[in-house]
């Protein structure tokens, strides 16, 4: 890889040196990006509606600076009340760009501020039900808390309080492997994703990574802190850190996931033009 890097630099120089007209190329490079391994300071409800439960929506963000193809995604989670990955239904993949795309602006006012939120509607979205995405999921730890979490404590404006999260919450740690049967095609922009799965008998939890970004992750600038909603807030989103936990200072949560697929990108390569 590296010897056919040089030689595309190599033609560039030449190109730009002798004046040579160009030809786009098409290039492709892997791309990977993580926040890195769960810390235990937080778990947020994240689930597609089902019978007798409302959509929750839990959101982290990540930057692409060239469009991108996306074919994978890990995310780790946090099984409650005894399920295990056996009791695992729909997992939902989503994608959301940052308000005030794809939204209504100015927004209704309903939390205290939708600056860095993701936006009212998502930009794409995958599921395992259509067979747009496959995932397995397996157990890391038996038994693993997180010192805090978010699942109910969801409200809006004018009755929105800081509640410091809902507590300790335990179960079993699992790592959801996905495939995206078909992938993602992203130019590049600031987006947030979310994932979303339903489980019988029990809750899921997307649990927290470090902020900042810690090995093994990749740091990128700006890393904005998660958000979370639930139907009765759509389309607005509230900071789980921030509005919902508070405090001071408030603390401030990524969420543990990781995205794989390959960067694209156009190079000129040179054309010599003879009389």
């Amino acid at each position: 890889m590296k010897r056919i890097y040089l030689s595309l630099v190599f033609l560039v120089a030449v190109s730009l040196h002798y004046g040579l007209t160009g030809a786009a190329a098409a290039v492709a490079a892997p791309f990977f990006f993580s926040t890195g391994n769960p810390d235990g300071r937080m778990a947020t409800g994240s689930r597609p509606a089902s019978a007798g439960q409302t959509a929750i929506e839990s959101a982290d963000d990540f930057v692409l600076t060239l469009p991108s193809s996306i074919t994978g995604a890990s995310f780790a989670g946090l099984l409650t009340g005894g399920a295990t990955p056996s009791s695992i239904g729909e997992v939902i993949v989503k994608i959301y760009r940052v308000f005030p795309n794809d939204s209504t602006n100015p927004a209704s006012g309903n939390v205290p501020t939708r600056v860095n939120s993701p936006s009212d509607v998502l930009f794409g979205s995958r599921d395992s039900t259509s067979g747009t995405l496959h995932f397995t999921a397996s157990i890391v730890t038996p038994g693993f808390t997180a010192a805090n979490s978010v699942l109910n404590g969801i409200s809006k404006l004018p009755n929105q309080i800081t509640t410091s999260g809902e507590g300790p919450v335990s179960g079993v740690e699992v790592l959801f492997n996905v495939t995206f049967n078909s992938p993602f095609f992203l130019p590049a922009d600031h987006y947030f994703f979310v994932p979303q799965v339903q489980v019988t008998g029990g809750e899921f939890f997307w649990l927290s990574a470090p902020k900042p970004i810690a090995a093994p992750g990749t740091p990128f600038t700006p890393d904005l802190q998660s958000w979370i909603r639930n139907a009765n807030l759509s389309p607005d989103w509230i900071r789980i850190g921030t509005d919902i936990v508070g405090g001071v200072p408030a603390p401030t949560f990524n969420a543990a996931f990781s995205l794989s697929g390959d960067s694209l990108f156009k190079l000129w390569l040179p054309v010599i033009l003879r009389p």
